[in-house]
Parts: C-alpha cells; sequence; structure tokens
C-alpha cells in the first residue's frame, strides 16, 4: 500500500497520534508492501479478521477501517486509483460504549466531603457542579476564571501529542464556551489559589508556572492516567464509592440536573454539546416521568370548562 495520507491540520492533535499510531502499529506492518493499485477487498477482510483472531478490540479495528477508508477515499480524489476497495468490505461491528455510571446526589456529596482538604478539592467540586470534561479541567488556566464575577471559560484542553500531555484545541467549537460558577466553587477555587501561591512562593524557581488552576507539586501538567491512578480511584475508595470514571462526574452532573427538570436545553449549554440532540440521546432515559409529564398537560390543555 502506498505511504498513509497526513490528515494533519484537518484533525486535533490527540485524533492525530492516534491516527499516526494505528498505522504505523496495525496498517503498515500488514498492508504497506501492497501498491494502491492491487489492494482488493479480500486484502482488507483477510486484514481484520487477522487482527480480531489475534486479540484486537472490535473498536480498534472499526477505526482502522475508518482510516483505511478515508486515505482510499483521498486516493480516488487524486486520480490514484478507480474505486475505493473497503466499499466492498463488511467491518466489524464495534463495541458497545461502557455504560455511564453517574453518581446519586447522596454518592456526589459522599465524594466532595471525602475530598475536603485534599490537593484537588476545587477539581472535583468543579467536575460536579460544571460537568467539565476531564481535559478541559486539567487544561483550565487562571486567566480564563474570574472569581469576582463567578464565571469561568473553556478555552483549551488538555490532550495528547506524542505520548506527552500537551493543551490543545477543545473537543468542539460549541465546547467553547462560558459557565457561571456556585458560591461553593468559587469558594473552593479562592482557597485552591491561596494554597497554589505558597507552593510557588515555597519552591521559587523550581516551580515551572504555566498558568495552569491544577497541576504537579512543581507546577506541571497533570497527566490524566496519573490523576485517575493517584487521585481519583483513591478518592473513590475513601469515599467508599464504586470504581467509575473521571467522565462519569460529567454525568453526574447532568442527569442531577435533568432530574430536577431543568430543562434539557441548559444542560446543552452547560456540558457544550455540539446540539441538543446529543444531549437527548444521551440522557432521555434520566429525564423523570416524560411520558406521564406529556399525557397530563396533553389533558390540562384540552380540559373543557
Amino acid at each position: 500500500m502506498a505511504q498513509d495520507l497526513s490528515v494533519g491540520g484537518s484533525v486535533r492533535q490527540s485524533t492525530y497520534d492516534r491516527y499516526e499510531s494505528i498505522i504505523n502499529l496495525h496498517i503498515k506492518p500488514a498492508l504497506g508492501r501492497i501498491k494502491l493499485r492491487k489492494l482488493t477487498p479480500f486484502h482488507l477482510q483477510t486484514f481484520y479478521r487477522d487482527k480480531l483472531d489475534n486479540g484486537l478490540a472490535p473498536a480498534t479495528v472499526m477505526n482502522t477501517h475508518s482510516i483505511i477508508y478515508k486515505a482510499l477515499k483521498q486516493a480516488i480524489c487524486w486520480d490514484l486509483i478507480p474505486r475505493n476497495v473497503a466499499d466492498n468490505v463488511t467491518p466489524p461491528r464495534p463495541t458497545p460504549q461502557k455504560e455511564m455510571q453517574p453518581l446519586s446526589a447522596e454518592e456526589a456529596r459522599r465524594l466532595l466531603e471525602a475530598a475536603r482538604g485534599d490537593k484537588l478539592e476545587a477539581l472535583y467540586v468543579l467536575a460536579i457542579y460544571t460537568g467539565m470534561r476531564e481535559g478541559e479541567l486539567l487544561g483550565l488556566k487562571w486567566e480564563d476564571v474570574d472569581l469576582n464575577r463567578g464565571v469561568l471559560r473553556i478555552r483549551r484542553t488538555l490532550t495528547r501529542n506524542g505520548g506527552k500531555v500537551a493543551l490543545g484545541e477543545t473537543k468542539t467549537p460549541s465546547s467553547r464556551r462560558t459557565i457561571h460558577l456556585t458560591q461553593g466553587a468559587i469558594q473552593a477555587l479562592k482557597t485552591h489559589l491561596g494554597r497554589q501561591l505558597e507552593e510557588i512562593e515555597t519552591l521559587g524557581d523550581l516551580y515551572q508556572d504555566q498558568g495552569l488552576v491544577f497541576t504537579t507539586n512543581t507546577g506541571a501538567p497533570i497527566n490524566p492516567s496519573n490523576f485517575r491512578q493517584r487521585s481519583f480511584n483513591k478518592l473513590l475508595k475513601k469515599a467508599r464509592l464504586p470504581q467509575i470514571r473521571p467522565h462519569d462526574l460529567r454525568h453526574t452532573r447532568a442527569t442531577l440536573l435533568l432530574q430536577q427538570n431543568t430543562h434539557p436545553k441548559y444542560v446543552q449549554e452547560l456540558l457544550g454539546h455540539a446540539n441538543i440532540k446529543i444531549t437527548l440521546d444521551t440522557y432521555s432515559h434520566w429525564i423523570p416521568s416524560m411520558g406521564a409529564h406529556t399525557a397530563a398537560a396533553m389533558e390540562k390543555a384540552l380540559l373543557m370548562e
């Protein structure tokens, strides 16, 4: 197969890194020597079957198929091949997404109580009270926070770049948003800022000040894997809670709001979803008594005096 076709600049860096990893680890070793015009559906179907038989996750094989399909589609645009042979291949079905595990209101209170006094207490307060994504929290800078007005702006996210973490663009344009903070969140951030200023004064030149709100002990960005293993998982255990993902704190914010009959449009804007369909598709089964409510509303509308 010909040299892989670059998508640099058209996707987020973390997506580009994932594409590059799949190409180098799976596609090139198996298909790299096959000329584009000699590539057949049989080559691809056999390739996918071999990968599945050797234990590669169906979702990863599906992503591999997607990369090959896009590359071949671009090759057609460049008149390198007459047709896309990936059209005649049946890719594996992706595994279902892991079911969300939002916390109940009581469980969320237990988590916040367990986080009291923790170096990252303010992060957990923001996670539950704002529904920010993990990368948005770890990429938050003080210049984006206005404690006097009680708002913060989401303008960047922490992403992986070549195996390292780096600040990058938000997931989608709609992810760039302004969030109004509760008094509890404001106070948590003020306490966090005071503690951070003390650390900066103590470490002096050893502190790598990048303006981040949440950092390592020396001011560097927090690696998401380290955050989960060294902080989040330990906090869950301390609070006697099940092993959930950090992203489930975002789901917790959404489901608690919807259970309080908050309009889904407000939840969409808070979470930074591209459109309300995503919000409804994700959380419709958490909206309480929707059927009973609509039936009662229709009965009331048509009630004759």
